[in-house]
């Protein structure tokens, strides 16, 4: 006769999740979901795929990274919507996910049309701004697709305000702040403070978005105060936005000081390697950049924008600054550069807030969580 556990039913199969998401590489939401992917690779009981819609300026060596890294991923076409939507249709019949997972703007618009033409059960909408290119129409799009998706996850609780104003159902919308990997920055509490280079380093791309000019006209003032730190700007972006910028730090007499350093991969080392982790910016998600540098042991200033003001309490962990405003940029840079014990004491609390809530770690779980609820296992 045969055992029971011979007539006993085959193991479920593996959770299916698939993230969908720009392979432009440029923003945070790339990273995001690669994250995510390599984080479900570990996780018992989950099967993940990460969708890349081609850019134009997908660079080759990150996709050869994540071959190399054994990291599942698929290409999608990009450029057309249809080409994109039609794409992901016939990735998702193969596949079969459970969940699909689209991040970011105008990507979570196509891959939910996919979904729900490739019966998808369940349907993750993942917003990773505080300010998109909603136009009238596209918005009526996200309300309509919004009351056919599972959940709407904002990366950081300003993006959730962001969502319900647009409309979002707020039974569906949740916010599940983005992490970082808190390996890297492991070595900052054996770098002490004052050993440091009492420098400024800005993590951004040259973008519309991002405020680097503000940075430069307060670095000016602090320079009319017998400061001269020295600045850098680590990021990649547009030569467009770049280049008025080289032009307005000649302008102001401080070019010696900026070093336009670009795209670099020892963005850790170099922070740990600085004092002062600066994010001039007009609007932002989660800003991982900044949280980074709060990872790093550097005293965190940034501007006081939706997203920022959640990573960041002004007096206890960092710095808030007013948007836009170079002369109270310059009075907050002035008194850390000229008052080093209170910078010491910001940083210190600035790395202990990153360590204790902003870890990838936490972010994985919240993800693994809610796909869990949404499937019913």
């Amino acid at each position: 006769m045969p055992s029971s556990d011979a007539t006993s039913s085959p193991p479920a199969r593996p959770l299916r999740v698939m993230h969908f998401v720009t392979g432009g590489f440029s923003g945070g939401a790339t990273q995001v979901a690669i994250a995510l992917v390599n984080a479900a690779r570990a996780e018992p009981g989950f099967e993940p795929l990460l969708v890349l819609r081609r850019k134009r300026r997908t660079p080759p060596e990150r996709l050869a990274e994540l071959k190399a890294n054994g990291t599942p991923f698929r290409m999608a076409p990009g450029w057309s919507h249809a080409a994109t939507i039609w794409a992901l249709v016939r990735l998702c019949r193969e596949f079969r996910p459970d969940v699909l997972v689209c991040h970011g703007f105008s990507e979570h618009l196509w891959g939910r049309y996919a979904g729900l033409l490739a019966k998808v059960p369940h349907l993750v909408h993942v917003e990773h701004n505080t300010r998109e290119r909603y136009t009238r129409w596209r918005l009526a799009q996200s309300r309509w697709l919004a009351k056919r998706t599972a959940r709407i996850v904002g990366c950081s609780e300003g993006v959730r305000d962001v969502l319900l104003a647009q409309g979002m159902p707020a039974e569906r919308t949740v916010a599940i702040p983005n992490g970082i990997r808190l390996e890297p920055f492991a070595a900052a509490d054996s770098v002490d403070f004052a050993s440091r280079v009492p420098g400024i380093v800005m993590v951004a791309r040259f973008a519309k978005q991002k405020d680097h000019a503000t940075l430069l006209r307060a670095v000016a003032l602090l320079r009319e105060r017998g400061l001269a730190p020295p600045v850098q700007f680590a990021g990649g972006g547009k030569s467009l936005h770049r280049a008025p910028l080289e032009r307005l730090a000649k302008d102001l007499g401080i070019a010696s000081q900026v070093a336009f350093v670009g795209v670099v991969r020892d963005v850790p080392a170099r922070l740990m390697a600085h004092r002062i982790a600066c994010l001039s910016t007009h609007y932002e998600g989660m800003p991982l950049a900044l949280i980074e540098g709060m990872a790093a042991g550097c005293v965190a200033v940034a501007s006081a924008v939706p997203g920022v003001r959640e990573v960041l309490r002004d007096g206890k962990d960092g710095r808030l600054v007013p948007e836009g405003d170079a002369v109270a940029l310059a009075d907050v840079l002035e008194r850390l550069l000229r008052e080093p014990d209170e910078a010491a004491r910001l940083a210190a609390a600035g790395r202990a807030r990153a360590v204790a809530e902003f870890s990838r770690e936490r972010m994985n779980r919240d993800y693994a969580a809610l796909c869990r609820a949404l499937v019913g296992v």
